[in-house]
């Protein structure tokens, strides 16, 4: 089969196929073994290698390991969305792809690992309008959401409790259509065994106890890391203290908050006030 030849320099989801293809050839393995050794067909290898599919960060890191290339396709992952993410973001996502619990508080916005498809094109052709990144690094940055989304499906998915301020619902993003399909994934993953949602509603005024999203993880060793974000970047925290008062104010918002069950109801019924 004649290869598709690439330019790395065009993209970096270019580099990463060049990149790959190359260990591949190094380690003397085709599309098809190395396929069979990552659970992946030949097609989809040789999608990879054209650069037409984002690779899952669980494949890269196995695909690693079978090539034994030391780290590298993990490290050229991380570049996939390029500028298009926040500065810190990156540290996070390596965590957050290890944690076995990930409890979340988030305003105004639909949390990324729940976002719809054409909900997250919606934000990031926002930002491409107010100049703040290129139609390219847009498309990166989508094609990186969805495939750290790819986690919640696998068969040791962690655990998820979300606490959602009701401006994540109220606030139409992408127009009608866009936040109803939105709103039924919301409703699609609060039916699933291993994710909690509930919703804070503004009736909660100041006894709110979280101000800012927030996002607590617990690894393995249970050990705990918590990240949030400001307008220029994103922090990601090891520091014992602060994290244990994270977790306390979570606690208070989780108890404070409507039940799950009150919650989808909530969500059903922002559903059926949009209007087409």
């Amino acid at each position: 089969m004649r290869e598709t030849k690439l330019d790395p320099s065009t993209s970096p989801l270019a580099a990463f196929g060049v990149q790959l293809r190359r260990s591949r050839k190094a380690a003397g393995l085709n599309q098809v073994q190395l396929g069979r050794l990552t659970n992946l067909s030949d097609s989809q290898i040789s999608n990879l290698e054209r650069g037409t599919r984002v690779p899952t960060l669980d494949w890269v890191r196995l695909a690693d390991e079978v090539l034994e290339t030391g780290g590298t396709l993990e490290l050229m992952f991380w570049s996939l969305a390029g500028p298009a993410l926040l500065e810190g973001f990156p540290e996070y996502v390596a965590q957050e792809a290890k944690a076995v619990e990930l409890r979340q508080f988030e305003l105004g916005v639909i949390p990324g690992l729940f976002q719809t498809k054409a909900y997250a094109e919606t934000l990031a052709s926002a930002d491409v309008r107010r100049g703040a990144i290129t139609e390219e690094e847009a498309d990166g940055r989508v094609a990186y959401l969805l495939s750290r989304q790819q986690r919640l499906n696998g068969k040791e998915s962690p655990l998820v409790h979300a606490v959602l301020d009701e401006s994540c619902l109220r606030r139409t993003v992408g127009g009608a259509g866009v936040m109803r399909e939105q709103l039924d994934h919301l409703t699609e993953l609060a039916n699933r065994p291993r994710t909690i949602i509930q919703v804070a509603p503004f009736s909660m005024g100041e006894r709110r106890s979280l101000a800012l999203p927030v996002v607590l993880l617990t690894l393995a060793d249970r050990s705990m890391l918590g990240y949030t974000e400001s307008q220029e970047r994103g922090y990601l925290t090891r520091e014992s203290h602060r994290v244990t008062l994270w977790a306390r104010d979570y606690d208070r918002l989780q108890v404070g908050a409507s039940s799950d069950v009150a919650s989808l109801e909530m969500i059903r019924a922002a559903r059926k006030d949009l209007r087409p």
